[in-house]
């Protein structure tokens, strides 16, 4: 009963530990996926390096295209996108 008493405190500091840095991690990792699963056409997106652009082109293998200036497109890993500043309306794709 002794050894289970020494390991009270151990098991208090996990449990601490989970539910103020594991779990709101896992959370925000949710949150940002699907954020980018979630990404359309005419969005307003800022990736990790700072770049503002607009999603011209959603891609199926993992990439958007992005304008960032007037007819300058580039092709960005959609997990690099941070945030979402403008969301729009869905895109009639006739």
């Amino acid at each position: 009963m002794e050894a289970f008493g020494q390991f009270i405190p151990l098991i208090l500091i996990f449990a601490i530990m989970y539910f103020l840095l594991i779990r709101p991690q896992q959370q925000k990792l949710k949150q940002h996926q699907a954020m980018v699963e979630a990404l359309r056409r005419g969005d307003q997106v800022v990736t990790q390096g700072g770049v503002i652009g607009k999603v011209v082109k959603v891609k199926d293998d993992g990439e958007v295209e992005v304008e960032i200036a007037k007819d300058v497109k580039v092709r960005i890993v959609r997990s690099t996108i941070a945030q979402v500043l403008s969301k729009t309306e869905p895109a009639n794709d006739a």
